[in-house]
């Protein structure tokens, strides 16, 4: 898959390079020649320009990109220019990084329903979730273990989870299942996410929830596949 990702300080930086990493073409962009200069062989390609510059960020690969990530973040403006820019050039999935209130609001007033807080999220935990697009979030408990969120498969919708025995075949555990509404909110479109409680045997399956697993990666990969 291929990534483009705007702005190379410690969040983009620490993506692009676990990206590139996991087998992915990534593209850094920066206006900063030191910190591009310092990536050239750590990740794919790397491009110095201005973000907010119309001719030089069209000549960039982005429509056959994956996904393009906003990730400046010392820079309000330079993000929500460079956020705007890529709208206006038709790209369809933008990720953006917030760092604040204002900056979401505004992001979310452009429709970009996809963005990060690195305080919250960190570089390995977005790169885990564009490396496989069936999980939604994770969670590393340990070098062997993770909690995943993950769309419920095709194959299990209307199962219980006595019926799935997703535990035997697959040797995870399912924590709890998420229910997804999107809701108004102070005028916004917004995506919300509901446990149902602890799973048990009879909980049923459905279209639009997410399952938490626990278990170890390789295991849960072979469940969403």
């Amino acid at each position: 898959m291929k990534y483009v990702i705007f702005g190379l300080g410690n969040f983009g930086r620490s993506l692009a390079i676990r990206l590139t990493e996991l087998g992915h073409e990534t593209i850094g962009v920066d206006n900063n020649m030191q910190k591009v200069e310092q990536l050239k062989e750590r990740i794919t390609h790397t491009v110095c320009m201005d973000c907010t510059d119309k001719n030089a960020v069209s000549a960039l690969p982005l429509k056959d990109a994956d996904a393009v990530i906003v990730a400046i973040g010392e820079d309000e403006g330079a993000s929500l220019l460079t956020t705007a820019l890529l709208k206006q050039l038709g790209i369809q999935k933008i990720i953006g990084r917030v760092v604040s209130d204002l900056q979401k609001t505004v992001l979310e007033a452009m429709q970009i329903e996809e963005y990060v807080l690195p305080e919250e999220e960190s570089a390995e935990r977005l790169a885990m979730r564009l490396d496989n697009a069936g999980i939604v979030d994770s969670f590393k408990i340990s070098e062997k273990y993770s909690i995943i969120e993950t769309r419920v498969p095709a194959r299990y919708l209307g199962m219980s989870l006595a019926e799935a025995d997703l535990t035997k075949r697959y040797n995870v555990i399912v924590l709890t299942v998420l229910k997804i509404s999107k809701e108004s909110e102070n005028g916004f479109a917004r995506i919300f996410k509901r446990a149902s409680g602890i799973a048990t045997p009879e909980t049923v399956l459905h279209e639009n929830e997410i399952l938490v697993l626990f278990g170890e990666l390789k295991d849960i990969e072979r469940l969403m596949h």
